[in-house]
């Protein structure tokens, strides 16, 4: 099992998925208890969702399951979201604020670091190495941070998620025009709600990644598991749904690379 999988294109668009894997190694499975082991907040089938949604795009996959180590969680275990309920580096529940560990199985702060070195680290070296290349072809990079989550879920927000959660972390992360050409899109697919900057304002890789004045962007989308795919398990992806919803995704993403080949962008 490779821990990181790289599709080389030559768009501007680079597409991070942190979250999409769902290997365990053998030893780190064992230690998790019955809830841990049903690997439920995965980003199922994030994958084939934004496949072939855009031609030329770099897609940066990690394989690793976010309960080994969390992909887009600050390595320093420093919290995004202070003051309220999420889940760390290394998890120690689910999004239900449920136990993921046998007991004494959770790992030390040493096994935490060794994790960061064994399966965070290649993942961030991939995707920096591939926004790197595409800004040097084109001048400016886009990492367009694909994410889904189950649509409730009180441990971490209230109410029900919209379909469209994008984030820049309040506009840092992005020239202006790219957070406005993805939230006007989302805001008007038809049949489907959206919102930006709201619970969810872009992960550690968002806010790592964008930096607007080395013409290097970035944008995250966290879309809600109900518009592709069966929110229980077995975690069925629905190609019914799925076709709804992968049309705007694709004008998201071809408009952005429209976007980034303009020249506009380039500082």
């Amino acid at each position: 099992m490779n821990i990181v999988d790289v599709i080389q294109g030559d768009s501007p668009i680079v597409l991070g998925q942190p979250h999409g894997g769902t290997f365990v190694p053998d030893d780190i499975f064992a230690r998790l208890n019955a809830n841990g082991q049903a690997l439920a907040d995965t980003d199922w089938h994030i994958t084939q969702l934004h496949d072939g949604l855009l031609d030329g795009a770099t897609v940066v996959t990690s394989n690793v399951h976010r309960y080994v180590i969390d992909a887009n969680r600050d390595p320093a275990g420093v919290s995004l979201y202070p003051g309220q309920n999420t889940t760390t580096l290394v998890p120690v529940t689910d999004f239900d604020g449920q136990a993921i560990w046998r007991d004494g199985q959770a790992p030390s702060e040493d096994e935490i670091a060794s994790r960061c070195d064994a399966f965070h680290a290649p993942y961030h070296a991939a995707l920096a190495e591939e926004i790197a290349r595409v800004k040097a072809r084109h001048g400016v990079a886009i990492l367009y941070d694909c994410h889904s989550i189950r649509s409730t879920i009180p441990f971490l927000f209230e109410g029900e998620l919209p379909a469209f959660s994008v984030g820049t972390n309040s506009g840092a992360t992005c020239d202006d025009r790219i957070e406005t050409v993805v939230r006007k899109i989302a805001s008007v697919a038809d049949g489907f709600d959206a919102v930006t900057n709201g619970r969810f304002k872009g992960g550690w890789t968002t806010r790592h990644y964008g930096q607007p004045d080395r013409n290097e962007h970035a944008i995250q989308m966290e879309l809600a598991q109900r518009t592709y795919m069966r929110e229980a398990a077995p975690w069925t992806y629905l190609p019914e749904r799925a076709s709804a919803l992968r049309p705007h995704l694709k004008i998201i993403l071809q408009t952005l690379n429209e976007l980034a080949l303009s020249g506009v962008l380039t500082r």
